[in-house]
């Protein structure tokens, strides 16, 4: 063993020499004024004539200090010492996680609890910025408390990334290195430091992913006889399958290591953080599997099943000690713990969850700044549930109106229709989010899964697609390579970008004219920083469009720019049903009946959940006259958004315009019977009404529409319409002189329902040519519409249709 250069630094009386490392040493020593036992690392003199070295070794040193977490070695002091640089820290009692490997194999739960304790000594680490680079058992004590102690923190960094000569063994604490060779050790490393590319805290996870392998097995996941074939095996074997396994080892574990051995890092566990999560439910379950067979080693004679992956039933000798009640009791708890185990595994690991609702993430900072985040965080994983196939996504319309206090699992989920819940928090902790997320069961309120995330600004936008993989393989999906792919795909690279939609989406919302062009402001915002980010053209057509149709944008000038929003979303993203249902709408709007429908039929096949799409085309269908379609389109809206007010009064309208006047009725009356002071509802009800001859309900149901809010000149036309059929066309003449002073924009085309119905067909019909120069949006329902029944027939109303694409009622 080498010796020591030198008999001490200042306080440090050196005892002996640990290692010898390429650009240090390690000794043992002892502290003359604290009188404990150290480890002091020194900076060779070679190594110390590089600045850059000195430079790092002084950064990372000073970094190391910074840690103060129970699983990572403490810095006691950084000095120097005969200008020799020298690191002081703790010396650690106890043998590596090496010498206990040479010892035999570790039970499944030492194993998790050593994993887990390296987990968070990484996540402590990361979170200060440092990244090991040579997780490995050489650099994993374990006390003889069982606490774990991770080497090195910070030190990995002071050379630049290269290929080591061999498969050799480096670290600071127990085995000697070759001087020169880089700190990593090649069967640990991963894919990415193989090919000396950038690594972040996900190449330590791979790491991990490796040891835990180790532990498992007794042997390498990634072996060769030489450096070319061990590389070799890095960058191309396949990931262990469970064969490789023993027989007895518990498939979360065997999930866990082989999500941390993704060759892609963006499969792997994107954070310490979350491999821990995972890790301490495994921990968990395993208490609970080695209660359960404490119990059953309890009961007289009592042969058990045992929860499923723990191995074979085990029968148990009679004791003939305890008296027959306490027997029959521990026989009861036993039962009762085994149901219990069967109910919820059962749910974990065998069946198959067809309906789910992904309620609103609650801000538990109660920090303003976070609502949009925990919005969007929410809608963000129902829009990449949506996609699967098969599943029943409730939309974010319904479930936003469970966003405040506690709500009971199976209530909520038997008024949305559904078999489970996903529910979940943000929490702000200085300079992280921290999200949870958990699915909960309708049935009985278990929880089937949870997790926990910690993300920096340039992190937590990968969370969403985290929580949508992991919710979908606990759901039992079997997805496609393509499927997968879309489930976690991400609009945008970019945080800031991100956050601006976001904030653009809760601003859209919350309507109202000024909120509206706020959020076009951040959608540009947000091109701007992402040029290429495809939902954000998207959300922006969307807007453009609504706001023509509310008149606040010009048509002549946005129409064209609405479209080309749209098709640049789709020529970033073919695949994006937000865009082909917003393209949809702007087809439809320009009379381009076979390209719209092409457009809401690609919409729905790729975002089956997309309610919105599905009312959209319901619309389309009617106004084409396909009602039995429209109808069936509008109730599977209804079954995907059960909350949503505008969509039930929808179904009625629907009926409407298929002449099923006494089922609308019964249908809008329901609606109202959810809130008495929905205009819409009674808007539709009164067209409804005027449809069967109830002039007089009609009028009731306008001024009930106008007075709840929806007092547009669309309203008054109409409610002048009812007067005039009911014979009272004093008012219905008001009615129009009111109209005609209003500085509001007026619809010719819904004008001439009330010229129709004060019989002046001439002007009627005037009005409906000024409307199809303009392109008046309303034009497109007179095909179906009954409110234009009184013009049919007439060869100018015919000759309109054609011109239009329609075909009559």
């Amino acid at each position: 063993m080498p010796q020591p250069a030198q008999s001490g630094f200042g306080r440090y009386e050196i005892e002996s020499v640990l290692g010898v490392g390429g650009m240090g040493e390690v000794h043992l020593a002892h502290d003359t004024v604290l009188r404990r036992r150290v480890a002091i690392k020194v900076l060779t003199p070679a190594a110390a004539r590089n600045p850059e070295n000195l430079r790092r070794f002084e950064r990372e040193a000073h970094a190391a200090s910074s840690l103060n977490h129970p699983n990572i070695l403490t810095i006691y002091e950084i000095g120097t010492a005969d200008d020799r640089y020298f690191i002081a820290s703790e010396f650690i009692e106890g043998e590596s996680l090496r010498q206990h490997l040479c010892n035999g194999p570790l039970p499944v739960r030492r194993i998790v609890d050593i994993a887990y304790q390296v987990s968070c000594a990484m996540g402590a680490a990361h979170s200060a910025g440092i990244v090991h680079r040579d997780i490995k058992p050489e650099n994993i004590m374990i006390r003889p408390d069982h606490l774990v102690k991770v080497l090195d923190f910070g030190l990995a960094k002071l050379t630049e990334p290269r290929l080591p000569d061999a498969d050799s063994v480096t670290t600071a604490g127990l085995s000697s290195t070759t001087p020169g060779v880089l700190v990593g050790t090649l069967p640990y490393m991963s894919p990415e430091q193989v090919r000396s590319q950038n690594v972040d805290a996900r190449t330590d996870i791979w790491s991990l992913g490796v040891v835990l392998y180790e532990m498992v097995t007794g042997r390498r996941p990634f072996e060769g006889e030489t450096t070319s074939d061990i590389l070799a095996a890095i960058l191309k074997s396949d990931v262990p399958d469970r064969a490789d396994y023993p027989q007895h080892t518990p498939a979360e574990l065997i999930r866990i290591i082989t999500k941390a051995l993704q060759k892609d890092a963006d499969e792997r566990y994107q954070s310490a953080e979350d491999l821990a999560s995972d890790l301490k439910s495994l921990s968990r379950r395993l208490e609970f599997e080695a209660e359960f067979e404490r119990n059953c080693s309890q009961v007289s004679g009592l042969e058990t099943r045992q929860p499923p992956g723990i191995g074979a039933p085990v029968s148990r000798p009679y004791v003939g000690r305890a008296p027959v009640v306490a027997a029959a009791l521990i026989t009861v708890a036993l039962l009762a713990t085994y149901l219990f185990w069967s109910r919820y595994s059962g749910a974990m690991e065998g069946e198959e969850i067809n309906s789910i609702a992904v309620l609103p993430f609650a801000n538990a900072s109660n920090d303003p700044e976070l609502e949009y985040l925990a919005d969007g965080l929410s809608e963000g994983i129902i829009n990449n549930l949506a996609q699967l196939p098969g599943l029943k996504v409730i939309s974010r319309s319904s479930t936003s109106r469970y966003r405040s206090g506690a709500v009971d699992p199976k209530a909520v989920a038997r008024e949305l229709g559904v078999e489970a819940i996903v529910a979940g928090r943000i929490t702000q902790r200085e300079d992280n989010l921290q999200i949870s997320a958990e699915v909960v069961s309708a049935r009985d309120s278990t929880r089937l899964w949870g997790g926990q995330y910690t993300r920096r600004a340039e992190g937590w936008l990968a969370v969403q697609s985290d929580v949508s993989e992991e919710i979908a393989r606990r759901l039992r999906r079997k997805l496609s390579a393509g499927q997968t792919e879309q489930l976690v795909k991400r609009e945008t690279a970019n945080p800031q970008a991100y956050e601006l939609l976001l904030k653009g989406r809760a601003l859209w919302r919350k309507g109202g004219n000024e909120n509206s062009r706020k959020a076009i402001d951040y959608y540009q915002q947000a091109i701007v920083l992402d040029p290429n980010y495809a939902l954000a053209y998207a959300y922006l057509a969307g807007s453009y469009k609504s706001l023509i149709g509310n008149g606040l944008l010009d048509p002549g000038e946005f129409k064209t720019a609405a479209e080309a929003a749209a098709r640049r979303a789709l020529e970033l993203d073919q695949n994006l049903a937000d865009a082909h249902y917003i393209l949809a709408n702007i087809k439809t709007d320009a009379w381009e009946w076979a390209q719209a429908e092409r457009e809401f039929r690609r919409a729905i096949e790729l975002n089956p959940n997309l309610a919105a799409a599905h009312n959209a085309y319901s619309a389309y269908l009617a106004v084409v006259g396909r009602h039995e379609e429209s109808i069936a389109s509008i109730r599977r809206a209804r079954e995907l958004d059960p909350l949503s007010l505008m969509i039930h009064a929808n179904v009625g309208y629907r009926l409407y315009f298929a002449r099923r006047y006494d089922e609308a009725i019964e249908s809008l009356k329901h609606t109202l019977q959810r809130d008495q002071d929905y205009a819409l509802a009674h808007l539709l009800l009164g067209y409804t009404y005027a449809a069967k001859g109830m002039y007089a309900d009609a009028i009731a149901s306008y001024q009930q529409a106008a007075k709840s809010g929806l007092d547009s000149p669309g309203t008054q036309i109409f409610l002048g319409a009812a007067y005039a059929k009911a014979g009272d066309r004093e008012k219905a003449l008001a009615v129009l002189k009111r109209i005609r002073t209003a500085r509001d924009y007026v619809s010719p085309g819904e004008l001439a329902v009330l010229h129709a119905a004060l019989d002046q067909r001439d002007r009627a019909f005037a009005l409906l040519e000024q409307a199809y120069e303009v392109h008046d949006l309303q034009l497109q329902y007179i095909g179906t519409d009954p409110a234009f029944d009184n013009l049919r027939g007439d060869p100018r109303f015919d000759a309109l249709l054609k011109r239009i694409g329609l075909k009559g009622a």
